[in-house]
């Protein structure tokens, strides 16, 4: 029985997504294969082929930075995402609303919406580069760099690049497979704001605590983190339509028997 290898193959393979390990991969015509002999003599070639798949997929940690116990969540997102993707991911995972500024630092360059960020620049501004133009799969291993939003309230994320994966198929939403707490409140005024946030919403005897209470819903809880919610906002992260939720999800009530 004839057997036939997929050609001509002239590739290199990468080891985890990366360049600085390359291999060739020697050519092969396609070719009907009848001899035992010869199919062993391509084992290799084949092996070779699977073995060093370019990586589909990124794993990374994001956190919240000056925030302790840590807020954090870690996502898989499909390597050809862009810093404006990583932007709409980062709002997902975390459930921020998106309206204010945003901007990556990396290696001391700024990157993110050139129009909106030199819109009222000055000549002594740092340059703004396009976000479009730097894609997850540019990163390496290790890679960490700092996501900036709302640069009122000043939340500095740090975005560490972990691991690159190669999925059974190639992954074309973002997905979050761990994390712990939830994140401040929009507007609370950073970090001093949020440490005051918390210490109202501690004590129901604090004459602030109603007011404050019900401008965050009437319920907020730090130590929040339900991964099938946060999973699901991250999958329909680049959605146009996609609303965010004004409040912290409240618990669920026991049923009364």
């Amino acid at each position: 029985m004839a057997m036939l290898l997929f050609g001509p193959i002239s590739e290199i393979g990468s080891i985890d997504g990366c360049a600085s390990r390359q291999v060739a991969v020697r050519s092969v015509p396609i070719q009907a294969i009848t001899s035992s002999d010869l199919l062993d003599d391509h084992l290799p070639t084949l092996f070779i082929r699977a073995m060093f798949k370019p990586a589909d997929a990124v794993q990374i940690k994001v956190s919240i930075d000056e925030i302790q116990p840590e807020v954090w969540r870690r996502l898989v997102l499909p390597v050809h995402w862009n810093l404006q993707h990583l932007h709409l991911g980062i709002q997902a995972a975390f459930n921020w609303w998106n309206y204010h500024l945003y901007e990556f630092r990396i290696g001391g360059l700024r990157y993110g919406d050139v129009e909106v960020l030199t819109e009222d620049a000055t000549d002594d501004d740092p340059r703004v580069f396009d976000q479009t133009e730097v894609r997850l799969l540019d990163f390496e291993r290790g890679s960490v760099f700092s996501y900036h939003y709302d640069f009122g309230d000043g939340w500095r994320h740090t975005v560490a690049v972990e691991e690159f994966l190669t999925l059974a198929s190639s992954p074309k939403q973002g997905s979050c497979v761990a994390g712990a707490r939830a994140r401040p409140p929009e507007d609370v005024g950073g970090i001093p704001g949020y440490d005051r946030f918390l210490e109202i919403i501690a004590h129901r005897e604090d004459p602030e605590y109603p007011e404050t209470i019900r401008w965050c819903g009437g319920y907020f809880d730090p130590e929040w983190f339900d991964l099938s919610v946060v999973d699901k906002d991250l999958r329909n992260a680049l959605l146009s339509s996609i609303k965010r939720r004004l409040y912290q999800p409240k618990p669920k009530t026991a049923p009364k028997r």
